[in-house]
């Protein structure tokens, strides 16, 4: 069977585009996304019914089964998020929720300070994205529930916290790649002088997105900046509705579990904190060991850069289950109340897992169309050289926004940034590579295909589309103060000009949000 390569047409867009276009439309997820990849299968095939039965075939068990052996990688994540169903689920039906959030009453007093509270969370747990939105949902929601914030707002919480730490945390998963995909770019155009951490380091104050999009969250947690959509789901949650009754309980949701009356607190902090230490020690023990077959000294960063994060995702939360287990048995917990909350855990994940399996099936279709080759294309025509960091943030959030991945927005655009800066001025290198991430993470946020968005709803319990309608007028507010920034930038070639640009249009945007919320 030939696949039909479409990295010079427009008709490459096609597939992402009906999906994305259909489930804002419809509001119905899988029938978006399913749609999607058969007009990606049919366009690979050139329109042939058999070829593009057998591609779907193909693709869809390349889920489970790929190059030969199991697809560790999708089957750990899976079972990272039935794992923690599973937790989350145990926790509840033990009365450690509610024990956790009547203790939070004399130390939480303001729905100001849960919100607080939910990012300074996210912030501190910035090992990787899929984890921060999942545990810090799990820690989070008994206390925002209690102050009447919605879960689309808690979803918003979790993932605007979530991308923008990692990506400027060398210590982590995202950090780890990012480091070591510029460190080889850096070095094949003959940048040495300098460290590949020390350059990271030194683009962090360079992706103003990541920046922009911490500073508008906290705004919003303190001001009350509910704008848009946001603004209803928040004015439905004073009235107790924390999400839309009428679309049926969104996934993830346990409202209806039974809780023990003897609940602890430590039920609820004990497994999380088992949960976290264990993925991190795994995390650090899986890259020391590709570190040590390859004959390499160990440190921390070059054990991120190797680590196996699916694989210590789905250890760290068989401990975590495993503890939780162990607190319900301590507890003496009735066997019929166990059994319930790790069924219902197990099941309260099925919608996520439906929707990240179509996710990652409609980005196989992308990859083979090779959507990304096209968007980078766009670049290398006669651009100003005073405009290519902005072109490359807009650029690489189309891209990532149309392909549901950061990750792969990096390993294509970061290699072309580089090049056209080598071949106009290799001063702007940096610039133009912070203006690729912070374009990717912009693309990541606005996407109803991104991994990250599908499991931020799901740490919320929010209905996904409502999730990125929610957040999109806060994510366009960011990207349209970073393009102001990189605009600067790339005239006067002074991050300091960049970035009083930005905090100038900042302040005027928070004012004028301000004043709608307040109408």
């Amino acid at each position: 069977m030939n696949l039909l390569s479409h990295a010079d047409s427009a008709l490459s867009l096609l597939p992402p585009l009906v999906a994305i276009v259909l489930a804002i439309i419809t509001r119905k997820v899988l029938l978006s996304l399913g749609v999607g990849i058969v007009v990606g299968a049919l366009l690979l095939t050139q329109f042939s019914l058999g070829d593009s039965s057998l591609f779907l075939v193909n693709t869809i068990q390349g889920l489970i089964w790929s190059d030969g052996a199991l697809n560790s990688w999708n089957l750990q994540i899976l079972g990272f998020l039935v794992m923690l169903g599973m937790i989350t689920a145990l926790i509840t039906v033990s009365g450690a929720a509610r024990a956790f959030a009547d203790w939070a009453k004399g130390h939480i007093r303001t729905k100001r300070d849960a919100k607080l509270m939910t990012i300074f969370l996210g912030c501190v747990v910035f090992i990787d994205d899929y984890f921060n939105s999942l545990v810090v949902g799990s820690i989070s929601k008994p206390i925002t529930d209690r102050y009447h914030i919605s879960w689309a707002k808690l979803a918003y919480l979790l993932d605007s916290t979530a991308a923008p730490i990692c990506v400027v945390s060398p210590i982590s998963s995202w950090g780890a790649y990012i480091i070591a995909l510029i460190g080889g770019i850096l070095t094949a155009h003959g940048f040495t002088e300098s460290g590949h951490l020390s350059v990271f380091v030194q683009m962090i104050p360079m992706n103003f997105y990541a920046i922009f999009a911490l500073l508008l969250l906290l705004c919003v947690a303190l001001f009350g900046l509910d704008v848009g959509p946001m603004r209803q789901h928040e004015l439905n949650a004073k009235k107790g509705e924390l999400y839309d009754e009428s679309k049926g309980l969104p996934p993830g949701a346990n409202t209806d579990l039974p809780e023990a009356d003897s609940g602890k607190v430590i039920g609820l902090f004990l497994p999380i904190l088992a949960l976290i230490f264990a993925t991190v020690y795994f995390m650090i023990s899986s890259g020391a060991d590709v570190l040590g077959a390859n004959g390499k000294a160990f440190t921390i960063l070059g054990a991120f850069e190797n680590t196996q994060v699916s694989q210590s995702l789905f250890y760290g939360s068989i401990i975590g289950f495993c503890i939780t287990l162990i607190l319900a048995f301590i507890q003496k917990l009735d066997m019929s109340l166990i059994v319930k909350g790790v069924v219902a855990g197990a099941r309260s994940m099925l919608p996520a897992i439906y929707i990240l399996l179509f996710a990652w099936s409609i980005a196989g279709v992308i990859g083979q169309l090779e959507t990304g080759k096209y968007m980078a294309s766009l670049v290398t025509g006669a651009i100003p050289f005073e405009l290519l960091p902005v072109v490359l943030f807009i650029l690489a959030g189309i891209t990532a926004f149309s392909t549901g991945t950061s990750w792969g927005t990096f390993g294509i655009m970061l290699p072309i940034a580089a090049d056209m800066a080598m071949g106009s001025d290799s001063s702007m290198m940096l610039p133009m590579l912070s203006a690729v991430l912070a374009g990717a993470v912009f693309g990541d946020h606005c996407s109803p295909i991104s991994d990250t968005t599908i499991l931020s709803s799901t740490g919320a319990s929010c209905h996904h589309i409502d999730h990125v309608i929610t957040q999109l007028p806060y994510a366009l507010i960011v990207a349209f103060i970073s393009i102001v920034g990189y605009t600067v930038l790339g005239f006067t070639g002074s991050l300091i000009s960049g970035l009083l640009a930005c905090s100038l249009v900042f302040v005027i945007s928070v004012l004028a949000l301000a004043f709608y919320a307040r109408r």
